[in-house]
């Protein structure tokens, strides 16, 4: 199931750089919530590839159980990681996007937080792939932009950053590189990566907003005007803001795990 495209509230800018505001409805949301944002949220491609491995190897109820036990979730997810699973599944449908690995994979904890990309995989554009780096905030804040724009982890600065250094979007090259030697994607990530050593700006990168207010273009409309100035032309940079019902942010997480549990959200 393919998540709505949402209602247009505003557009800025064009390529390199552009930003694009949009809004979905209650049904719109719990629709998304309930079935793609959900795979995403909780892994269950990955897990279903652990579980075919682990039980090949058990021979016992016990052991069964023991592997059940690993694998299920027991702490709900936070907010903002379901908005970010909500990113994701948005530019994946409506982008023509691909992100083979995700994060949470790399946790050695529940619930913590990596530093480097929100998003990292692949853009299509006809039969080429680009490297695709996405930075996704989730805010309830009443304020435009909202403040997790701002400061040394805001989106403000994520987005620079990627636009401007080359180490940083080295290492992300790299960190992907390692995934993809034995990778299904393996040819999408030589595609990609003979154009970006060819030249290391021909990039498309992301930055997401996730908002449960009314829709307003001050949003984004400074950052478009700023990162337009002295952007590479090879590179191609997308702010969007998804414009969601009110005080919506909030239960994200109690909307995804009823739906996962097959309750009403």
């Amino acid at each position: 199931m393919r998540v709505a495209a949402g209602t247009v509230e505003y557009t800025l800018g064009v390529a390199p750089v552009s930003g694009h505001g949009f809004s979905w409805n209650t049904n719109e949301l719990d629709a998304a919530l309930t079935c793609p944002v959900s795979e995403v949220v909780f892994d269950d491609s990955g897990k279903a590839d652990i579980s075919k491995m682990l039980y090949g190897l058990v021979e016992t109820d016990f052991e069964k159980d023991q592997i059940e036990r690993i694998l299920t979730d027991t702490n709900s997810p936070e907010d903002w990681r379901v908005g970010e699973a909500l990113a994701e599944t948005y530019m994946v449908h409506q982008r023509n996007c691909y992100f083979p690995w995700p994060d949470g994979r790399d946790e050695r904890k529940t619930g913590s937080s990596l530093p480097g990309a929100d998003l990292v995989g692949f853009q299509k554009e006809g039969d080429e792939d680009f490297f695709a780096f996405g930075e996704v905030k989730t805010s309830a804040e009443h304020k435009y932009p909202p403040g997790a724009v701002y400061g040394r982890t805001g989106l403000k600065k994520q987005i620079e950053d990627l636009r401007d250094s080359e180490n940083i979007r080295d290492d992300l090259v790299k960190y992907l590189a390692y995934r993809a030697v034995t990778a299904q994607w393996k040819d999408r990530y030589e595609n990609a990566a003979k154009k970006y050593m060819q030249d290391n700006t021909s990039v498309r990168i992301f930055g997401f907003l996730v908002r449960d207010v009314s829709p307003n273009h001050d949003d984004l409309r400074v950052r478009v005007n700023k990162l337009s100035n002295g952007v590479p032309a090879s590179m191609n940079i997308e702010l969007l803001a998804i414009y969601l019902p009110p005080d919506s942010v909030g239960q994200l997480s109690n909307k995804v795990v009823q739906f996962r549990q097959g309750g009403v959200g």
